[in-house]
């Protein structure tokens, strides 16, 4: 028997005892006879017995107290009425009742649902004040509706912890959703045979198929937010073998406020067998340089500007500026803000950070005090075709808005670069790091003049155009998968966990124009990546859906790096952020360069482009010449 359940127990026997007492005073008006106070000592083993002992066969000591519910109180309500006439007839069939007052048991009966419901709920609401800092919010949910399970779909809850919790108890309060939870499966061996809302934990995730078949169930929800990718990958395994459907929550990063709702409940993606690791942020520094500021996003429509916007969003800004140049993306996230942060100011710029009056015009009206720099283009073969694009839009517009945002002396300028400025070989690449150089030349390295940082990384997994919707796309359509070559590796992670470590870099700038890499951990052959997306999807690679190699496109590289020669890496204080130790170029000069790529993009001289940016990009090597 665990410590708290000899806890509850020695609760509950003093609050039986209790119960009795109190009968006895609220029936001889808190004056009892000592010969009544004799009947009380002498019955009150016989009580404190059987009741435990009728409570210990109603499960009254096999919930998760911390989730006690209507269920939970329903089974009080029996208990009592099955101990309390048990009681009388053991009085009765010992003591031939002589002397008792009958209207004593009934007060007791009331007195004892009362203190051992009350008890119950008093631990949750412990629990729920110390995991909301206080009572506020406790008391609305106290009394949840009892539901009718009616014809609702049979539903088992991987992970009985606060996350399943929390889904069962929204299904339970909800009548308008159309599942009934019917079990509870975990690892944790603590929580096997207790019950959460009168649901019981059946077993371990090993045991799926013989569970789910033993419980009739019809769909299975995994609401472990927490899990890594191996603990996912091993879940989804034990899933599918069940042949139900199964979904999950989305992973921790992914959670707006780190709350979990039904209606979050998604289809398992690759990136969840992936990576799904949690970042530990330093909230108190992020917060530091954000709460109560105004702060603008460039490119807050796409992948990286939209989760930087959510992101943001956390820390409780005074003002979000979303600067987009692409109508329908700014309106979609415009809408998804206002929804999800009511309490904050969320302001829609349709703007583009080429045109220096529009970036002029925002930043007088909304004073931000920090900018996040996401907007850019990124298709590597797209631009190759088109460099005069790629130098005025990632070039001349990062100048154009570095520019404005020193004159007006803002705090943080942060800006969003790639591994693909490494070495390049792409137009894409070199633009980028030409934008690395113009953000670090523009640092002053004084306490009181705007802090220019840039932070680097690799591909993040379900970005618009990224590989993996295109697999997706190409297994639903029945294949050929198309890969550009066997041994090609890339550096991924999720877009919430880039997005958060983005935030965390700008926490750590100190001046001096940093450029942050973040740990990108172990590249991916994208040849694996393929086969193991065709069997998330339940086919056999080369069997069912072919995959065809289609070589190399302009621009691209095999491997993809985050460092190059000369810049050597040094920790931070988190322990997935490095900062470069040496920069190469520090942008002197470059005015005379950035003027005739101006003059050469506006003739749309392709070779020119290549030809310049070779001249000042470290290590730049345009396709074709290697």
């Amino acid at each position: 028997m665990n410590r708290n359940l000899l806890l509850i127990l020695a609760g509950d026997l003093l609050l039986l005892a209790a119960s009795l007492y109190g009968a006895y005073l609220v029936r001889f008006e808190f004056s009892v006879p000592s010969f009544y106070m004799d009947l009380f000592w002498r019955s009150l083993p016989y009580a404190l017995v059987v009741k435990a002992a009728v409570f210990y066969f109603f499960d009254l000591y096999r919930g998760m107290w911390r989730y006690t519910g209507v269920t939970d109180l329903v089974n009080v309500i029996k208990a009592t009425a099955v101990s309390s006439l048990a009681f009388v007839f053991i009085l009765a069939f010992q003591y031939r009742f002589e002397g008792y007052s009958r209207s004593i048991f009934f007060i007791d009966a009331c007195f004892t649902v009362l203190l051992i419901a009350g008890f119950r709920l008093a631990i949750r609401l412990g629990y729920e004040a110390a995991d909301q800092g206080g009572l506020g919010g406790v008391l609305s949910n106290l009394v949840p509706a009892l539901l009718n399970r009616g014809d609702k779909r049979r539903l088992l809850i991987v992970g009985a912890g606060d996350c399943g919790e929390s889904i069962s108890r929204e299904i339970r309060n909800n009548p308008h959703l159309p599942y009934a939870v019917v079990g509870f499966l975990d690892d944790d061996p603590a929580k096997r045979g207790r019950k959460i809302h009168g649901v019981p934990v059946l077993g371990r995730v090993a045991d799926i198929e013989r569970i789910a078949a033993g419980a009739r169930a019809e769909e299975i929800v995994i609401a472990i937010p927490t899990a890594t990718a191996e603990q996912m990958r091993r879940i989804v395994d034990r899933c599918k073998a069940t042949g139900l459907k199964f979904r999950t929550v989305p992973g921790m990063g992914e959670l707006i406020n780190g709350q979990v709702t039904f209606s979050a409940i998604r289809e398992v993606s690759y990136r969840d067998l992936l990576g799904r690791e949690v970042v530990h942020l330093e909230a108190d520094r992020i917060g530091a340089y954000l709460a109560g500021r105004s702060v603008l996003v460039t490119g807050a429509g796409g992948s990286i500007g939209s989760e930087l916007c959510r992101q943001i969003c956390r820390f409780a800004p005074g003002r979000l500026v979303l600067f987009e140049r692409a109508e329908s993306p700014l309106y979609d996230i415009d809408l998804e803000l206002r929804g999800a942060f009511a309490g904050i100011d969320i302001v829609p710029v349709l703007g583009d950070i080429q045109q220096r009056d529009e970036v002029e015009r925002a930043f007088e009206r909304h004073r931000p005090s920090v900018v996040f720099h996401a907007a850019a283009y990124k298709h590597v073969p797209m631009l190759e075709l088109q460099p005069w694009k790629a130098i005025a839009n990632n070039v001349l517009g990062t100048r154009c808005l570095a520019q404005v945002a020193e004159a007006r002396g803002i705090e943080r300028f942060v800006m969003v670069s790639t591994d693909k400025a490494v070495r390049p070989t792409s137009v894409m690449g070199a633009s980028k790091r030409l934008a690395e150089m113009i953000v670090q030349g523009r640092d002053r390295g004084r306490e009181e003049a705007t802090r220019f940082i840039t932070v680097r990384f690799g591909n993040v997994l379900n970005s618009v155009g990224s590989v993996v919707p295109l697999f997706r796309r190409q297994i639903e359509r029945g294949g050929p998968v198309t890969v550009t070559h066997k041994e090609m590796t890339r550096y991924f992670m999720t877009i919430p966990e880039a997005c958060q470590l983005i935030l965390q870099a700008g926490a750590l700038a100190r001046g001096g124009g940093e450029i942050f890499l973040l740990d990108m951990g172990t590249p991916v052959r994208i040849d694996d990546m393929a086969r193991d997306l065709i069997r998330h999807y339940g086919f056999e690679p080369d069997r069912d859906i072919r995959i065809e190699y289609t070589g190399l496109r302009p621009g691209e590289k095999l491997f993809e790096e985050l460092v190059t020669e000369g810049e050597g890496i040094l920790p931070t204080s988190h322990q997935k952020i490095m900062v470069l130790k040496a920069s190469g170029g520090r942008g002197e000069g470059l005015e005379d360069v950035l003027a005739d790529l101006a003059r050469l993009a506006e003739a749309q001289d392709a070779a020119g482009i290549k030809r310049r940016l070779a001249e000042i990009v470290p290590d730049y090597t345009p396709y074709g010449t290697a």
